[in-house]
């Protein structure tokens, strides 16, 4: 069973920077790709920025040139690094694993419990 630990969350001002980490349980190469997404309150569940097995990022408008997505193998964790924070930044960051289930031909997801990003004066 696939587990991924978020951490890092906290409560920062405006402009300030924060990095939060996804521990997972087995080699974070074993899937198709990671990504981070958010949810603020009222609001659905969003993509932050993505990372490939093969090492290619993506990340949304909103966050463009201020997130960073990264990993190391060797620590099976991957990262956000979250630079010039905002108000309308703050939400739930939770990690996802994607997989392919050969067998089924479907995407297995897997998620992490979340973690708080608060960015207020």
């Amino acid at each position: 069973q696939v587990q991924l630990v978020e951490s890092g969350g906290g409560l920062v001002q405006p402009g300030g920077s924060l990095r939060l980490s996804c521990a997972a349980s087995g080699s974070i190469f074993s899937f198709n790709a990671m990504g981070w997404y958010r949810q603020a309150p009222g609001k659905e569940r969003e993509l932050v920025a993505v990372i490939t097995s093969g090492g290619i990022t993506n990340y949304a408008d909103a966050v463009k040139g201020r997130f960073t997505i990264s990993r190391d193998g060797a620590k099976n964790t991957m990262y956000l690094r979250l630079n010039s924070l905002k108000p309308e930044d703050t939400a739930v960051y939770y990690c996802n694993a994607a997989k392919l289930n050969r067998l089924t031909m479907t995407r297995d997801d897997y998620w992490g419990q979340g973690t708080q990003v608060t960015v207020s004066s």
